[in-house]
C-alpha cells in the first residue's frame, strides 16, 4: 500500500470527515492520519493486520465511529477514553481478551461490538455507558454472566455462541434489557433464571442450541408472561 494512495484518501478523507481503508494488509495505524485529528468523524481500517493501536488515537476528539474488525490488535490503549464523542466502535475478528477500564468514559457509545474476539469473561465497567444499545460479545468463550451486568443500559445483549453455562438472574434487572441472545451456549434448562421470564423487560430469549429443548421452556414458571412481551413487541413491529 503506497503512501501516494493513502495520500489520496487523506485529501477526500479532509473534505468528507470520513477515512476508510480496508483489506489494504496495513501493519499499523495510518500516522498520517494525525493530521486530521481536528475534522475526522469516521474510520474504517477493517481487515488489515493492524497490531496495535496508538495512544495518539485519543487525539481524534470528532470521531463518531470507529471500526477495525478483522484486525491483529490484542489490547486498546488507554486513550480510547478520551473519545467522548464516540458513538460505534467496532471491533469484531480481533485477538482481544479485555477491555482498558477507560472505555466506561465512553459516554456517547450506542455500540460496542466486540464478536469473535478471545474474551474469557465478560467485560468490567461498562455499567456507566448510559446510551449504550447494543453490546455484540458473540463468539468468544464467555462461561459466566455476571451479577455486574444488572449494570448494563443495553437493549440488546449478544452472547452466541460462547461456553456459557451460568447467568445471574441479575441480567433480569437491566433496566432496557428487551433482547438477550444466548444460542449455542453450554446451558441447561435450570440454568436460565425464572426471573428473566417473570420480572424482566426481555422480550426476546433466544437460547437454541443449549443443553437442552426449547420447548421445555414452556414449563417454566412465567413463561406466559414472556410469551405475552415477546407477542406484543412482535406486533409492534408487524
Amino acid at each position: 500500500m503506497g503512501n501516494n494512495a493513502i495520500k489520496a484518501h487523506l485529501e477526500n478523507s479532509q473534505k468528507t470527515g470520513i477515512f476508510q481503508l480496508t483489506g489494504k494488509g496495513l501493519p499499523e495505524f495510518p500516522e498520517e492520519l494525525q493530521r486530521l485529528t481536528g475534522n475526522l468523524r469516521t474510520v474504517d481500517l477493517s481487515s488489515n493486520k493492524i497490531e496495535v493501536l496508538p495512544a495518539a488515537i485519543g487525539n481524534f476528539l470528532q470521531m463518531k465511529s470507529l471500526t477495525l474488525n478483522c484486525n491483529k490488535l490484542t489490547s486498546l490503549p488507554d486513550e480510547i477514553g478520551k473519545l467522548k464523542k464516540l458513538e460505534t466502535l467496532l471491533l469484531n475478528g480481533n485477538h482481544l481478551t479485555q477491555l482498558p477500564s477507560t472505555v466506561g468514559q465512553l459516554k456517547a457509545l450506542r455500540t460496542l461490538s466486540l464478536s469473535g474476539n478471545k474474551f474469557r469473561e465478560f467485560p468490567a465497567g461498562l455499567g456507566s455507558l448510559r446510551h449504550l444499545d447494543v453490546l455484540d460479545l458473540s463468539k468468544n468463550h464467555i462461561q459466566v454472566v455476571p451479577a455486574e451486568v444488572a449494570a448494563l443500559q443495553a437493549i440488546e445483549i449478544n452472547l452466541n455462541q460462547n461456553q456459557i453455562s451460568v447467568v445471574s438472574a441479575a441480567v433480569s434487572t437491566c433496566q432496557r434489557l428487551k433482547v438477550l441472545r444466548l444460542e449455542e451456549n453450554c446451558l441447561e434448562l435450570t440454568s436460565i433464571p425464572v426471573s428473566i421470564l417473570t420480572t424482566s423487560q426481555v422480550s426476546l430469549l433466544s437460547v437454541e442450541g443449549n443443553l437442552f429443548e426449547v420447548k421445555n421452556m414452556r414449563d417454566l414458571e412465567g413463561y406466559e408472561k414472556y410469551m405475552e412481551r415477546f407477542t406484543a413487541t412482535k406486533k409492534k413491529f408487524a
